[in-house]
């Protein structure tokens, strides 16, 4: 199953427009978190304006692959979890958000291997078929619930150099 999930910025319905196209040609077992301020509808996913925490937690828990924004609470989640995650960033100049910061964070936690990402319905189609396949199985590196004692350490020393 795929679990897609936007965060709190809401609605993102150009991503949940990728996923439709999508499911289209290839047979997806999805179920979406979406937003009640959203007008977009779909026949070929299972879509929930709104979800209990509870609700949220057991789908990212079974779920077997994540595609969501590129939020930090969805990618920290994702990585403490050991899932297989895609993000499609938000743009500023589309109006998904105030910032382009989701671009820059997708940008430098995929290319240190963390996650996928995608920026167009075809990369996420192409990334989608190659989980299928069985080559992104794995691939979010998991992290532990805590940071490290060096970075805690990096952080104090930085904090209390100011």
């Amino acid at each position: 199953m795929i679990f897609l999930t936007i965060g709190t910025q809401e609605p993102f319905d150009r991503l949940f427009q990728a996923l439709e196209q999508i499911a289209q040609r290839i047979n997806l077992d999805i179920v979406a978190q979406n937003s009640p301020n959203s007008a977009f509808t779909s026949n070929l996913m299972e879509m929930n304006s709104f979800m209990a925490p509870e609700e949220f937690e057991r789908s990212f828990d079974l779920a077997d692959l994540v595609i969501a924004h590129a939020g930090m609470g969805t990618i920290i989640s994702g990585l403490v979890k050991g899932k297989p995650l895609i993000v499609f960033p938000r743009h500023k100049s589309l109006g998904e958000h105030r910032s382009d910061h989701q671009q820059a964070t997708a940008k430098y936690f995929g290319e240190i291997g963390y996650i996928n990402v995608a920026n167009s319905v075809d990369e996420l189609e192409e990334l989608i078929k190659r989980f299928i396949s069985g080559e992104l199985l794995g691939i979010s590196k998991p992290i532990g619930n805590y940071a490290s004692d060096s970075l805690i350490k990096a952080l104090k020393n930085e904090i209390l150099s100011k």
